[in-house]
């Protein structure tokens, strides 16, 4: 189902890779090479991964999901939460008995973990069987890192310190023919007391604009339909520009252009939601019915020591403005149970939060401690026990809110992309509202990559069933 994405090479950089990817390709092609590539994390690491697949593509490996059948295996990590971590651990210590098996077995790791010095002293120490380790800021010189593997014999570590260039302009292989990623913005300037995210992934720093447009025409010559803006904070996109522009009047440059049918983006912090931005998702008739808004904790107290920088009432107030723009908007969210600190009243607050917004949705995490960040040397860490009760209250809460919002649905006619055949039942195709809500109907696998009217007629909690309209079936 994966698209190659061709675009034109402008960068002396970009340029420099090709030429190693066409080198090392005659000495791959031909010889059958299969890569596996195992992403963890956030939809940055998805998009970087299909930038990986696309150079390895082209170089002439094949893509297996069968680690067992690779001659590469690429771990594309994260470091938001302690378990990814751990469990790529416990993946580098069964590929240590792979790589015994098959000694010409090549083992390689970036992204976010890789970023940490700590992390980097245990893989040096404990996994020397990884042959390749690189981070978040030069994926795309993993060409050369491979070349110099193959030429010197040796283990490969190429960590940088902080962002170079911005080389966007190489293959990308895409999952679907009919949406696609594209990032506007890198890094993060908010340190938020939990978060390691600034500290791997770097300070802000914005593409051009008239690159990101040429990228999303391209795109669109292409096939795709429906397009997700990617940044760490999107709100504040522009800001490292030469010639500043704002992410609302981005958008309005995106909405107009031709074929282009969906709008979509993440993250936005709430202290950057402007009223501009507001309107301008009023306003641009492509811009899904849905806002990814994270407001963490509901307590003003516990935002402050996370170093949010808004208060409770400013969040419920965004809340409002953004209901009054688009009365049907769905609201999703992030929510960090057991903060250091918390106390019950404050996570009663977060409650409060979730009934008043009744999100459609949210992703809600007990807070993991991340070695290098502020809070995790804060004291009043938070007992295991009452973190555990805490979360599985709001749980429930946020689970029965987006039970109702789902209910509200039946009987309607919506959009829906169609993306996939169900993985559960193949006579079924599963595809997304314009509100982000996945949908499963009966349809012909013809139906794939359309945007079609579905009339809702169940729901559950996560998920709607639906039947296409009279005319779709004609």
């Amino acid at each position: 189902m994966g698209k190659r994405q061709e675009i034109e090479i402008s960068t002396t950089e970009a340029k420099r890779q090709m030429d190693i990817i066409s080198q090392l390709s005659h000495h791959i092609r031909d010889k059958n090479l299969k890569f596996c590539i195992t992403t963890f994390g956030c939809q940055m690491n998805a998009h970087d991964s299909e930038k990986i697949q696309g150079m390895l593509t082209q170089m002439g490996y094949t893509e297996t999901d069968k680690e067992a059948e690779a001659d590469l295996i690429l771990y594309n990590t994260c470091c938001v939460r302690e378990n990814a971590e751990n469990k790529i651990f416990g993946k580098l210590g069964y590929l240590k008995k792979l790589k015994r098996l098959k000694p010409d077995l090549m083992i390689a790791l970036c992204g976010c973990m890789m970023q940490q010095d700590i992390i980097l002293e245990n893989l040096k120490k404990n996994y020397r069987h990884v042959d390749i380790i690189f981070g978040t800021y030069n994926i795309y010189k993993l060409p050369e890192l491979l070349q110099t593997r193959f030429e010197t014999g040796k283990k490969v570590i190429d960590i940088w310190d902080s962002h170079q260039d911005i080389v966007e302009d190489l293959p990308s292989e895409r999952k679907f023919l009919f949406k696609a990623c594209v990032n506007i913005m890198y890094g993060c300037n908010n340190f938020c007391t939990y978060c390691i995210v600034p500290y791997v992934r770097g300070r802000e720093r914005s593409r051009e604009p008239q690159d990101i447009l040429k990228e999303i025409r391209t795109l669109v010559e292409d096939g795709v339909k429906e397009i997700m803006l990617l940044g760490q904070n999107v709100n504040s996109y522009g800001k490292t520009l030469d010639t500043p522009m704002s992410f609302a009047d981005l958008i309005r440059e995106v909405n107009k252009i031709e074929g282009l049918e969906r709008i979509r983006f993440m993250t936005s912090h709430p202290k950057d939601l402007s009223d501009d931005l507001i309107a301008a998702m009023a306003e641009c008739d492509k811009v899904c019915n849905s806002l990814h808004l994270p407001f963490q904790a509901g307590s003003t107290n516990v935002l402050t020591r996370m170093n949010r920088r808004y208060t409770k009432e400013q969040y419920l107030e965004l809340v409002r403005k953004v209901k009054a723009a688009m009365p049907d908007i769905a609201l999703t969210t992030d929510i960090i149970v057991a903060f250091p600190g918390e106390t019950d009243e404050d996570f009663e607050e977060t409650m409060d939060v979730v009934r008043q917004v009744r999100f459609s949705g949210a992703f809600t995490f007990v807070y993991s401690k991340r070695t290098g960040t502020p809070a995790a040397t804060m004291e009043d860490q938070i007992p295991e026990e009452v973190s555990k009760e805490r979360f599985n209250r709001l749980l429930d809460l946020v689970n029965s809110t987006q039970a109702e919002h789902m209910q509200s649905f039946i009987g309607k006619v919506t959009d829906v992309l169609l993306e996939e055949v169900n993985k559960q039942d193949a006579t079924l195709l599963s595809g997304r509202t314009s509100e982000g809500i996945l949908v499963h109907v009966k349809a012909d696998q013809s139906f794939i990559g359309e945007i079609v009217n579905i009339k809702i007629i169940s729901a559950k909690t996560h998920y709607l069933m639906g039947e296409l309209v009279s005319d779709e079936c004609e």
